[in-house]
């Protein structure tokens, strides 16, 4: 029982990784504040409650557990369920960020409240409930914070409102670590890899399948890529990370899967050119930057070269 005594608060715990954070907390010990509207995928209501199933589950297994609907985006309410837990339990020793939500579009189609809606809940919400928790952990000069980032922060195609709050979750994580280490408190940040209903769907597994019959996936990419991932991988990371013993980790960002938990090398200098402070010149860092900077540099995307950019343009237009 790692958690024994200890008090939680886990966003969208209702149904994937969440859930299994929620019921592994439980386990080892801690009373968990089970927090999910029950909204569907892309956010919209459904009028069902999944985290009054894992209330039950938890307690039928012996643990403590509470049930809470609100969403994380309203800050008014993310205050008030830490609020809650305090008052019911004198404390708040661990917050995981979990919830999500999902709104595709290319960004020539998103609309605006498509993007102010994926913010509000992913990256708006961890400042949200963070805020509000660490108040009381200041106070109590500890605090365990773990934020749920997401490989998207790296670039997604077709969710740029998603790799925006992914990559603000991590500058968020880092900011917290920095400003309240000095109280005890811990944040970190895990960028999952699990099927759960935000990755897998009918669209994912047949784009998979288009690109391994048209050679842009091999066999193996294949096979690695379809096989079952549960979240229930995620979740020891993370309840390892809330514990006491982890008290000198602090501003990480995780990748965890089945099998795997690697970190990441973020935000450092790889490489530098310098000068004796003169002005850089256009043509002067047309000379170095190719063989400098760039050496040995592995695109985001396959270059583009300006006539074959508008070859395709035409080529759509005339479609």
């Amino acid at each position: 029982m790692h958690l024994k005594g200890k008090t939680a608060i886990v966003t969208g715990a209702g149904r994937g990784i969440g859930r299994d954070v929620a019921l592994l907390l439980a386990r080892e010990g801690a009373t968990v504040l089970v927090n999910d509207p029950g909204v569907g995928r892309s956010g919209e209501a459904t009028g069902e409650r999944p985290a009054d199933d894992v209330v039950a589950e938890i307690r039928a297994s012996g643990g403590k557990a509470m049930a809470n609907y609100d969403s994380v985006g309203d800050h008014q309410k993310a205050g008030q369920m830490v609020r809650k837990l305090v008052e019911d339990t004198g404390k708040i020793d661990i917050l995981v960020n979990v919830a999500g939500m999902l709104r595709e579009r290319m960004i020539w189609n998103m609309s605006e409240e498509d993007f102010d809606a994926v913010i509000n809940v992913h990256l708006k919400g961890h400042w949200s409930m963070s805020h509000h928790a660490i108040k009381y952990m200041r106070q109590a000069g500890y605090g365990r914070i773990v934020n749920f980032s997401s490989d998207a922060f790296k670039g997604s195609v077709g969710q740029c409102n998603y790799s925006a709050a992914k990559a603000g979750i991590i500058g968020l994580t880092r900011s917290i670590a920095k400003e309240t280490s000095k109280f005890g408190i811990t944040c970190n940040a895990i960028c999952p890899m699990a099927d759960t209903r935000m990755v897998m769907n009918d669209a994912v597994i047949a784009n998979r399948k288009r690109k391994l019959e048209a050679g842009l996936m091999t066999k193996a990419e294949y096979d690695r890529a379809s096989e079952p991932r549960g979240p229930e991988h995620i979740a020891p990371m993370v309840a390892f990370l809330t514990t006491d013993q982890a008290d000198t980790i602090n501003g990480q960002v995780f990748h965890v899967e089945k099998g795997r938990i690697s970190t990441y090398f973020y935000g450092e200098d790889m490489k530098a050119i310098v000068n004796d402070g003169t002005l850089f010149t256009i043509d002067r860092l047309t000379q170095l930057i190719p063989g400098t900077l760039m050496s040995g540099i592995v695109p985001v995307v396959p270059p583009v070269r300006m006539q074959d950019a508008v070859k395709s343009t035409d080529a759509k237009k005339a479609g």
